[in-house]
């Protein structure tokens, strides 16, 4: 195949996967039957699912796989950041707006700068200039705390925790994928595998779920249940494997400022999924003006990379 045409098919594949990965909040936040951490608990158990005969192939396929101790370690911290990210997000989006948990959630770009000069790194200006301008329009945005529809500090907070925890997913998902040629799936498989599995344990300890109830609701297993089978299969198809993989996949064609850029669309994009799904979009005054702030300060900070050798997002 063709340079173009290669192009012509990442392309594709990106803007399928911006337009699946933005839809998930909104057929998360509308499945709120369902307790956070158990509703997330399903989306990694599924997506597992779908992941398992690619993990296959590739394990038989590739022959000199090398895998050491450290590396198992890392696929096992990378699952519990995993776990975090999505417990944490998912559960923001039952306790604040469907906006502000999209865009808090998206801050780590943010948090990655914030840790350059822990990580032996150095912040240039258009780092830190991104960084405060994202911080000023995500202390904006908090005016509509308590004010407009559901918007609630803990649940911002809850996003703001997701998008640090996703930061540790990332680096090691790099560090493995890029530094040590993982495989795509090799790596994605365990690693969504063990963060169900942290998940189905913080469902029973904090949310009472179990696997013998009978109510689908309740139960770790409850998404073979005819009434959320379909929800979960969307998921796990779509934002799991169209979304997340076909990103990692076409980072193979397109650059990762390309890609990081694109992605940015996901708190507007995932909004109007969410009216047309719903019929509702309460924007709060000071959302409307911190949110693009927030937006552009991940961009400049986004752009800033593709002169940086710490484009670790």
């Amino acid at each position: 195949m063709s340079d173009k045409n290669n192009t012509i098919m990442a392309w594709s594949i990106l803007i399928i996967a911006l337009f699946a990965v933005s839809s998930a909040g909104t057929i998360l936040q509308s499945m709120s039957e369902i307790p956070p951490f158990l509703r997330a608990s399903w989306r990694m158990q599924g997506t597992s699912l779908i992941l398992l005969p690619f993990f296959i192939f590739q394990y038989i396929k590739i022959n000199d796989l090398s895998i050491n101790k450290n590396d198992i370690q890392l696929l096992f911290l990378s699952s519990i950041f995993l776990a975090l990210h999505f417990g944490l997000w998912i559960w923001s989006l039952d306790n604040t707006s469907l906006v502000h948990s999209l865009l808090f959630v998206t801050m780590h770009p943010i948090i990655v700068v914030a840790l350059m000069p822990i990580l032996g790194s150095s912040a240039n200006k258009g780092h830190i200039f991104g960084a405060t301008l994202g911080v000023l329009g995500a202390m904006i945005t908090l005016a509509d705390v308590n004010k407009i529809g559901d918007v609630s500090l803990m649940g911002d907070i809850a996003a703001f925790g997701g998008a640090l925890t996703v930061v540790g997913y990332i680096f090691i998902g790099r560090h493995l994928r890029y530094e040590k040629n993982m495989p795509v799936f090799i790596y994605a498989f365990p690693v969504t595998l063990g963060a169900g599995i942290w998940l189905c344990i913080a469902t029973i300890f904090f949310e009472s779920t179990s696997f013998e109830t009978s109510i689908p609701e309740l139960n770790v297993f409850g998404w073979f249940d005819s009434i959320w089978l379909i929800w979960i299969a969307y998921l796990s198809l779509g934002p799991g494997l169209m979304g997340h993989t076909g990103i990692n996949t076409i980072l193979k064609w397109l650059p990762p400022i390309m890609v990081s850029s694109v992605l940015l669309l996901e708190p507007v994009i995932g909004a109007f999924i969410g009216w047309l799904f719903t019929g509702e979009l309460i924007l709060g005054m000071w959302t409307l003006i911190g949110g693009p702030l927030m937006i552009i300060g991940v961009l400049i900070i986004t752009l800033e990379e593709k002169t940086s050798s710490t484009d670790d997002f």
